[in-house]
């Protein structure tokens, strides 16, 4: 159930203003990761596609290079999300002392959360746009249902997001950050991203422990414009996983910053 505290949420829009007016002055930051797509799906189309040729889908025949751009797209979204929810927020807290000098107006512990995550959530939508246009102008789209993918990805974002920050509460220095790719690129290698579920064998269910896992397998579905009711434990994962993270996180900054 959600928190009182989250539900306190009146202003975020006033972080979300904040945080476009930084990045005005610096846009080559964002702007830089819309390249990723380009260079990533380029790379797998000439060079480790031709090797690998073409991946058995179910009764589906499908180039590697298409199976796998799908789950770039989520990693995209995974990794603009929490890298913006994790160290770009610990500099804010600890160094710049931002939060303090919020806390002290009107705004709430629910809008430092719900203001921040909301805009690491439109970075990992921006680049997650990146590779869905990229992915059409390269013929990788296969179903006008893949519009929904940014949906999706947005959702991948937020429950990111929500675990990035509320992980970054408990950090003490930049040395704890140091375990995020420990964290980050097991999630980027083994979760469907690019191989088919099938290969893991015995080990299949551990898939389900992977949030990323939930999200490529969304947008691989609308990409192929194949549903089925397994969509909706996918989603499920992704939307508990999000309030999880806000509540923490809010409970947190609460109680680190008005206690």
């Amino acid at each position: 159930m959600i928190t009182d505290a989250l539900l306190d949420a009146r202003r975020p829009q006033r972080l979300l203003e904040r945080s476009f007016m930084v990045y005005r002055r610096n846009w080559m930051i964002l702007v830089s990761g819309f390249f990723e797509p380009l260079f990533y799906l380029m790379s797998i189309r000439v060079g480790l596609g031709a090797l690998v040729g073409d991946v058995d889908l179910g009764d589906r025949t499908i180039p590697y290079d298409e199976f796998v751009a799908p789950g770039l797209m989520a990693a995209a979204s995974m990794n603009g999300a929490i890298f913006d929810s994790t160290m770009n927020i610990f500099h804010k807290w600890k160094h710049a002392r931002l939060y303090d000098s919020l806390l002290a107006t009107p705004l709430t512990a629910a809008d430092v959360a719900v203001g921040e995550i909301t805009f690491a959530v439109i970075r990992g939508v921006l680049y997650s746009a990146a590779f869905l246009v990229t992915m059409f102008l390269l013929g990788m789209v296969q179903s006008p249902w893949m519009v929904l993918s940014l949906v999706a990805c947005a959702l991948i974002g937020f429950c990111f997001a929500a675990l990035g920050m509320a992980a970054t509460t408990y950090a003490r220095s930049w040395a704890d950050f140091e375990y995020l790719p420990a964290v980050t690129l097991p999630l980027f290698l083994f979760s469907a991203t690019f191989y088919p579920v099938s290969t893991y064998g015995d080990f299949e269910w551990v898939l389900q422990f992977s949030p990323l896992y939930h999200g490529v397998a969304l947008i691989r579905a609308a990409n192929l414009g194949e549903w089925s009711m397994a969509v909706v434990g996918h989603l499920g994962v992704l939307v508990g996983l999000t309030v999880v993270g806000m509540i923490i996180t809010t409970r947190r900054v609460e109680k680190l910053l008005l206690t």
